[in-house]
């Protein structure tokens, strides 16, 4: 097997703003794993608050040598091996994690669902993103989005009653709300929850900083909507932490490692009678794609990443009147429509 990877800069439709930063791109780093004529692809998308950058992630990349291995279905033994090179690098290892599954699902010739034992006959219905901005430039954003059922709404400023009286003026759709950690004080925070109730919010996401648990467990305690992990949980190992302090966890591949860990960490949260969201960054249809296959087994599907961007290289799942659905394709169902350059410019 040999790896490739190159950089890329994903530019957004709107400006996006969470409670503590904006932005108007995303850089991201593309992989591809060849093996005997099929080639996997992956993707490492790279937020600000994931800690890494274009240049960290070919770092790490430079040192994956997958021509150790000649099998790839041997996809847990090569991915202990990917994890154990050094500490952290989550979304990087996750690019490895995507293109080696798309590769075994072409291999077999099966979509990543059926690998991991999924049936997709149904599915769910995902979010759309409203980052916080101007009351007319969210109402675009709503109207831009009038297919998609759920709105996830971005607060965490001194504008959040205002930015929800807003958008209640022009819709009546279920609304989630993200806080990017933006709360500080529990009982305002409590308060605030009240009055979201009664607007059609059904779950609060991240109110206060990741290591904040007790201040969340008072919260979780006496909430009347459940309240979900994003920045406190990443990997598997951070479920036991968080059991009994928040109702439900969003899962991203990115914080994960990939889909491998992302599997185990929906059945354990399952297992402690936790609701599970799965989400994503601003991310290409390659990434999304990947998410989707495992999308049959969340509660939540926050799967909007590439409606968000205006240059997807790759075609894959769809949101088709607010669902998602996908190609009858093996691996991820995502096809590369248009390369970049490998000397792109790290950004």
């Amino acid at each position: 097997m040999k790896l490739s990877f190159y950089p890329y800069t994903l530019e957004l439709k709107h400006k996006f703003s969470i409670s503590h930063n904006s932005r108007t791109t995303t850089p991201i780093v593309l992989t591809e794993i060849k093996h005997e004529g099929l080639t996997g692809c992956g993707e490492a998308s790279l937020p600000p608050y994931l800690g890494e950058d274009q240049e960290s992630v070919i770092n790490f990349l430079s040192k994956v040598k997958l021509e150790n291995y000649s099998n790839p279905i041997d996809v847990q033994d090569i991915l202990n091996y990917t994890d154990n090179i050094e500490k952290g690098n989550n979304a990087a290892k996750a690019s490895v994690d995507i293109a080696l599954h798309d590769l075994v699902g072409k291999i077999l010739n099966i979509p990543l669902h059926k690998y991991f034992g999924i049936n997709f006959s149904d599915t769910l219905y995902s979010s759309i993103t409203i980052g916080i901005d101007s009351g007319e430039k969210i109402i675009q954003k709503i109207n831009e989005a009038a297919q998609f059922k759920i709105l996830k709404v971005k607060i965490g400023s001194d504008d959040d009653k205002t930015i929800i009286e807003n958008i209640r003026k022009v819709t009546d759709k279920p609304i989630i709300v993200d806080v990017n950690q933006g709360w500080n004080n529990e009982h305002k925070a409590l308060e605030m929850i009240k009055w979201l109730e009664g607007k059609n919010v059904k779950l609060i996401e991240q109110p206060f900083h990741n290591d904040e648990i007790k201040k969340t467990a008072w919260l979780s305690e006496r909430s009347p909507l459940p309240v979900f992990a994003d920045e406190s949980v990443w990997r598997f190992s951070d479920l036991e932490k968080v059991y009994g302090v928040f109702h439900g966890i969003n899962i991203k591949l990115m914080k994960s490692t990939g889909l491998a860990e992302a599997f185990r960490m929906i059945n354990k949260a399952k297992q402690f009678g936790m609701q599970v969201m799965l989400g994503c960054m601003t991310e290409t249809s390659c990434a999304i794609s990947a998410a989707a296959q495992l999308s049959p087994l969340a509660d939540w599907a926050d799967l909007d990443g590439a409606e968000l961007i205006k240059n997807d290289l790759f075609s894959g799942m769809k949101i088709k009147d607010g669902k998602i659905t996908l190609p009858n394709l093996p691996g991820t169902g995502a096809i590369k429509k248009s390369y970049c350059s490998a000397e792109q410019n790290i950004s």
